[in-house]
């Protein structure tokens, strides 16, 4: 399939959507914050000085979600029908933080729940730096995705058993 984000002269473009279908959509996106055991204890505790850690992210992630084209250039603005944010974790040192956003419109939401992914990530980030500055974010990357002119997509990885 050819790239439809360039013009003629081969620079950038936002694609033109007019002609594509209204149909519900759906797109659900996983990262990994690794962190000490005793980090991910604090935050599950609730004894993180800054505040409740997963809450503020939370809220983080859907506002990222909902301002997504305001920070990647070639991304419609898109209103959302629904956020939904999770959290989970290993037990040990590992928070997976997973993000489905939902809408009826023209194009996908991919990129609305990987952003939403990312800054709730961000947020853990910021908000342990204090007590942790050595945590990794990541991997990141897409799950699933309903919808649209090129249909559904589930993400397949044998090694990769944190999706819930």
């Amino acid at each position: 399939m050819g790239l439809t984000h360039f013009n003629e002269q081969g620079r950038a473009k936002m694609v033109d959507v007019s002609d594509k279908d209204v149909t519900s959509r759906s797109a659900t996106a996983q990262t990994t914050v690794t962190m000490h055991s005793e980090t991910l204890a604090r935050i599950k505790a609730g004894t993180i000085g800054k505040g409740d850690v997963l809450a503020v992210s939370q809220v983080a992630a859907i506002m990222a979600a909902k301002k997504t084209s305001d920070v990647i250039p070639m991304c419609h603005p898109l209103p959302l029908t629904g956020v939904d944010v999770r959290f989970d974790d290993n037990g040990a040192d590992e928070l997976y933080i997973q993000a489905t956003v939902k809408t009826t419109g023209k194009t996908g939401v991919e990129m609305e729940a990987l952003t939403a992914v990312s800054i709730a990530a961000l947020t853990v980030y910021d908000m342990c730096k204090a007590i942790q500055k050595d945590m990794v974010i990541g991997p990141t990357h897409l799950v699933s995705k309903t919808g649209g002119k090129n249909g559904d997509y589930q993400f397949q990885a044998e090694a990769d058993s944190r999706e819930k």
